[in-house]
């Protein structure tokens, strides 16, 4: 039997590879992977630069791993409709196999795919998820819209199972297929290198968790909301990217301490956003909760570009936009604190921070990114409650305590005193002058005022709420 394997950008890997196993035992494999326009034009790619340097040098490690192996990765442009029933067709494949998502646009992709194939069987591998999506149900048969009660049900109901191994061979592709398409490089694609980002790859990544069970699980529980200390595992991408499967990382981090316990939880909300998207797509455009769908978000550009380029004159929340811009990642505790700040604070529509965070993420993950977004503006399932807002300051001093994470990211603040750091406003002229600090020109005041935009944000949402 001779099976193509699709390869879509999620699964870049060979280990707990459900599809490439189950070619592998019945006969042929053909490893494509289709560089579709809607990610690969130029235009497109622009406007993804730090997930489209991770996406290609996962390709280029996925294909060496391929190749260690006695194959390696077919490549093919074009809409991935047209694309992959013509390979079919061309190459007399008896099947295809991939791993599903939960997006909508994808799994409208999928069943004009199946469409297409007619007869050839298309057959969808869960993958992306610790159990497949709608396995979980309430006791009166519905979906969950909690987290806590759907964390408990997995503990009830759900097993994981182990991780699949990766083959240790695989039948060689002919030389006839695939021929003549090169993976593009960056600048090909119209983009510049950023050295600032983690490397892309299964190898890498596995290199990451295990640095990580080794040096971070442990205090998990105590540094993961520390914005100045390395206390996360910077797994995210590779999860995204599916460089590891999360069923990989379930298995490696076990344990009944409080440092795995809090790890595993937060793999959970993961499970969970993947879970509710597949659940209700209209997510990705609507927020969940009706009564904000006639929300008067306010129109100011200047103040969203000051939110983007990091100059709103709140330490944590500036140092947070320039992270994204520079890393392609944010600490999960600056996220909350910038996404509130945005849409609360500023009464700006928190989609436009969901697009533009979509946009600079080497980690952008459409599910997690949006259940992050709606709940920090309240607008969500199980979201924060809308009334909270929090306060920069005092989640600047509580978690970055000595100011390190504002001192690496907004370097015009680096010689204020502990004291000072979040609230450079608030320094007395001698201070502000030793440290080179001159409010409105190298650093800005507050662009607003929190207790008055507290207070504008409480009176607009009590009466549209």
């Amino acid at each position: 039997m001779r099976s193509l394997v699709w390869f879509r950008g999620k699964d870049l890997r060979v280990a707990d590879h459900g599809p490439l196993l189950e070619a592998a035992r019945t006969g042929e494999v053909l490893p494509l992977f289709v560089l579709d326009p809607y990610f690969f034009a130029p235009e497109r790619a622009s406007q993804l630069p730090h997930r489209m340097q991770l996406l290609l040098e996962g390709l280029a490690d996925l294909d060496r791993a391929l190749r260690e192996r006695g194959s390696r990765l077919l490549l093919a442009a074009g809409r991935s409709v047209e694309v992959v029933p013509d390979r079919v067709r061309r190459w007399n494949v008896d099947r295809v196999l991939a791993h599903r998502w939960s997006e909508p646009f994808a799994q409208e992709r999928d069943r004009r795919v199946a469409e297409a194939l007619g007869p050839v069987p298309f057959e969808l591998f869960e993958g992306e998820t610790l159990v497949p999506p709608g396995s979980l149900r309430t006791g009166q048969g519905g979906s969950f819209r909690v987290f806590t009660p759907f964390a408990r049900a997995f503990g009830r109901q759900a097993d994981p199972g182990r991780p699949l191994s990766a083959p240790t061979w695989l039948p060689p592709v002919p030389e006839q297929e695939g021929a003549g398409t090169l993976l593009p490089s960056l600048a090909d694609l119209g983009l510049s290198p950023n050295p600032n980002l983690l490397s892309g790859g299964e190898g890498p990544a596995r290199e990451r968790l295990e640095s990580f069970r080794e040096d971070g699980l442990e205090a998990y529980d105590r540094d993961r909301d520390r914005m100045d200390l390395p206390g996360t595992s910077r797994l995210s991408q590779d999860l995204h990217f599916g460089f590891l499967s999360v069923r990989q990382v379930w298995n490696a981090t076990g344990g009944q301490e409080a440092g795995p316990r809090t790890f595993r939880n937060e793999l959970l909300w993961r499970e969970f956003a993947h879970h509710l998207l597949a659940e209700e797509p209209r997510l990705l455009s609507e927020p969940f909760r009706p009564a904000f769908g006639a929300f008067p978000w306010r129109k100011d550009d200047a103040a969203w570009e000051a939110w983007c380029e990091g100059r709103t004159g709140y330490p944590v929340v500036d140092a947070a936009a320039r992270q994204l811009l520079s890393e392609g990642f944010v600490h999960n505790r600056a996220r909350m604190v910038a996404a509130s700040f945005l849409a609360k604070h500023l009464l700006l529509d928190y989609r436009r921070g969901e697009a533009h965070y979509l946009r600079w993420l080497a980690d952008g993950d459409w599910a997690c990114n949006n259940l992050g977004w709606q709940w920090s503006a309240g607008c969500g399932v199980d979201a924060q409650p809308w009334f909270r807002v929090f306060n920069p300051v005092t989640q600047g001093r509580k978690f970055d305590p000595a100011g390190d994470y504002v001192r690496r990211w907004v370097p015009e603040l680096e010689s204020l005193p502990d004291r000072w750091i979040h609230t450079p406003w608030e320094a007395p002229s001698a201070v502000l002058a030793q440290a080179g600090v001159h409010l409105g020109r190298t650093y800005p005041v507050p662009i607003v005022d929190h207790s008055q935009a507290r207070a504008r944000f409480l009176d607009t949402a009590k009466a549209k709420l």
